[in-house]
């Protein structure tokens, strides 16, 4: 295949690393630099120039996407998706994990464990938000901060009051969230390529420094994580939206609690680690996947008219519960089921012989008149647009 490196760091191990494996197999690879693209709209079909010249047709894109060059960075990596080139970390799946509320938002609506978190603007709320997490200590986090950068630790609640009302003084955005005790000091990061991790290690801080990274002066050790770890890993990149990430995780009382799931994962203290090929890895994955290039299903499968996507909650009164998919009549009423979620799990393009239980979720592409007394009732819209009233606005 011919591979584009995005990365701004051509001589970073983690960039040399994956050129070289790249090169090892076979591959033909450049390293680009992201900066140096234009984004052609003028013509007929999506298009990138790179350094002013139109740029050569490649299979595959992997980004190596920095914090300060995220919104451009992004709309490079999107525009190679709307040329029909495979990129394991899309730009939706880079932008959402950037972000670490976005990505707090997004994991807990998927029941990944993390610690208590909370988000908070005004000062009146900040002292409640403190207690709802558990209470000091607590630790603070910028929202785009990466390498440990913008993460404090308070130790009681009027330092953590103090920091706060600074950092928003000063127009930052911060999470507010539990301090895991039991794991001071000490995490997990696990890279996930594809529906696996490939290798993982265990960072410890030095001295009284309680961020574990590697930039902070942390060690290293390998590590083999168990089943509950290595699932929790694989779904939290998967929900992401990211084929290739760095998942950092603590260690708590009840099991593991996703700190952040990073798109651009540095190689060099895994590789160290572990003494595995985890670039090599990722090229390997990369090359299956080529054919495959990421296509937005919801707005492919939106552009019929009076057909779309919605999600169907089988409850315990419905008639569908015992039995099996290709005898619940979703089929002659024009529905598809695309997947069964059912717990944690997910069965994709489950079979007519499946049979429904209480509590499966189905994910189902079809004529939406016909789903719509099917997914929860919420109040009619009507269609007709009514005339300005003679009051339009109330006094407060």
């Amino acid at each position: 295949m011919k591979l584009a490196i995005l990365s701004r760091a051509p001589r970073s191990y983690s960039t040399q690393r994956l050129r070289t494996a790249a090169l090892d197999r076979g591959h033909a690879v450049k390293v680009l630099n992201t900066m140096r693209f234009a984004i052609d709209l003028s013509g007929d079909e999506p298009d990138l120039l790179f350094r002013g010249r139109q740029i050569s047709q490649y299979d595959a894109v992997l980004p190596r996407i920095g914090n300060s060059i995220t919104y451009f960075g992004t709309a490079v990596v999107r525009q190679f998706e709307q040329m029909d080139v495979y990129t394991p970390n899309t730009a939706n799946g880079i932008t959402n994990s950037r972000d670490k509320l976005r990505a707090t938002q997004i994991l807990a609506r998927h029941h990944i464990g993390m610690p208590p978190t909370t988000f908070v603007r005004e000062r009146a709320d900040v002292r409640p938000a403190i207690q709802r997490v558990g209470g000091a200590p607590v630790v603070i986090k910028l929202l785009e901060g990466t390498q440990g950068i913008g993460v404090i630790l308070a130790p009681d609640r009027g330092v953590a009051e103090a920091i706060i009302e600074t950092l928003q003084s000063t127009q930052q955005n911060v999470l507010i969230q539990s301090f895991v005790k039991e794991s001071k000091g000490r995490d997990i990061r696990a890279l996930v390529v594809g529906d696996r991790v490939v290798a993982a290690m265990r960072r410890t801080a030095q001295g009284d420094e309680f961020r574990s990274n590697v930039h902070r002066g942390g060690s290293v050790e390998a590590v083999t994580l168990d089943s509950a770890y290595e699932e929790t890993a694989v779904r939290a990149a998967q929900i992401m939206g990211l084929r290739v990430a760095g998942v950092d995780i603590l260690e708590g009382e009840d099991g593991p609690l996703v700190m952040e799931v990073n798109s651009s994962p540095g190689l060099e203290g895994v590789e160290t680690a572990t003494k595995l090929d985890v670039a090599g890895a990722i090229i390997d994955f990369i090359d299956n996947q080529v054919a495959f290039p990421e296509i937005d299903v919801r707005q492919r499968l939106t552009i019929s008219t009076k057909y779309g996507v919605a999600e169907i909650v089988v409850h315990s009164a419905s008639a569908m519960v015992g039995k099996p998919i290709s005898e619940s009549g979703l089929a002659e009423r024009d529905i598809s089921v695309l997947t069964l979620h059912r717990g944690t799990g997910v069965i994709p393009n489950p079979g007519g012989r499946r049979v429904l239980e209480d509590g499966d979720r189905l994910l189902c592409f079809g004529d939406l008149e016909q789903m719509r007394d099917l997914v929860p009732s919420r109040r009619g819209r009507s269609r007709r647009v009514r005339r300005l009233p003679k009051r339009p606005i109330h006094e407060s």
